[in-house]
Formats: C-alpha cells, structure tokens, sequence
C-alpha cells in the first residue's frame, strides 16, 4: 500500500485553507504545504490552476538518498518521515528535493517537511490540510500498482521521473471550475 496526496484541478480555488490548516496543526512560523497558481498547456488547451503542494511522499525520495545524517525513513505505508532530532539543519534535502517540500527552519536551525499528518492518520483522521479544504479538491490517496489514479504531471510541476512523487492530480478542464457560494 503507497500512500499520498490527490488534488482535483478542477475544484481547487487557491483559498489557501490548506496552508493555514497546516500551519496551524504544526505550530510552524510557516505551513509546509503551499498553493500557487499556474499556467500551461495541459492536454493541448491552456489552462491555469493552482497546485497546492507539500512533500509528495515519493517513492525514490531525493531527501533520503542525500542526508548525511539519516534523518528520514520510509514507513510501509510510503510515507516519509523526517527525525528533526537527528537533523544538523546541512539543507543537503531542501536543495535536492525537485518540490521543495523539506523546509529550513530559521527557529530551529533544522529542517522541516510534510509527514501527511501520520499521527492523525493512525487515529483515523484526515490530514489537517485534507479536512480544512472547503471544496474537497485535495485528498489522500491509496495508490495501487499497476493502476493509475489520474495525472502524475502538469506545467508548475517539477520533473517527477527520477522522484516518483505520489501526488495524482485530476486535470483541469475548460468550463469545470467549481466556485463558493457567498
């Protein structure tokens, strides 16, 4: 079983709800999952959105292979987690992960990074940025080999073939914008 994040294109409205969600459930000066927007081609039409991202959890992490100190493990599950008691705050995983997901703390001198929110997932929770989300656009995902569960790139992305992040994205299309009633 591979865990990770899915984010619906289509539903996502850059409210930034996740940020503060997981600001807040950290106790961080700053959130570790961002939302920006974009643009590009996707399936041939130009289309703008916002990614909201935090660590992809993915299955060859670059922050793992680089740390000197060891800091990061794997659970079975796939996510990756991050030991800030081991961490010498070197940055060697800031700079090397393609996402920008490990962050530097200036507080702490260490690191910094997205574990999916493992304590309340063993409890049966959603993450905090999950269950803050007003439109549903972002959840967590159960992947299954050798079945896909929607688009693993879009343009604001970084190149995913040497990390496989888990995140799947469900594309967006022209017209499928979902809005908030005032």
């Amino acid at each position: 079983m591979q865990l990770g994040f899915f984010l619906d294109l289509n539903r996502c409205i850059g409210c930034r709800a996740c940020e503060r969600a997981c600001q807040n459930w950290k106790g961080l000066s700053f959130p570790l999952r961002r939302a920006q927007d974009f643009g590009g081609q996707v399936k041939g039409q130009w289309q703008e959105y916002y990614l909201s991202l935090a660590c992809n959890h993915c299955e060859n992490p670059e922050c793992f292979r680089v740390c000197p100190e060891g800091t990061y493990k794997k659970r079975r599950d796939g996510i990756v987690l991050h030991n800030s008691g081991r961490c010498s705050g070197c940055n060697r995983c800031v700079r090397a992960c393609p996402f920008g997901a490990p962050r530097y703390n200036l507080a702490t001198g260490k690191v910094e990074k997205c574990d999916l929110c493992v304590e309340r997932l063993d409890n049966g929770l959603a993450p905090a940025c999950v269950e803050a989300c007003p439109v549903k656009a972002l959840q967590v995902l159960q992947l299954e080999e050798g079945k896909e569960s929607g688009e693993k790139w879009v343009p604001g992305l970084a190149d995913v073939n040497l990390t496989r992040p888990t995140l799947r994205l469900k594309t967006a299309t022209t017209g499928e914008r979902f809005l908030i009633a005032g």
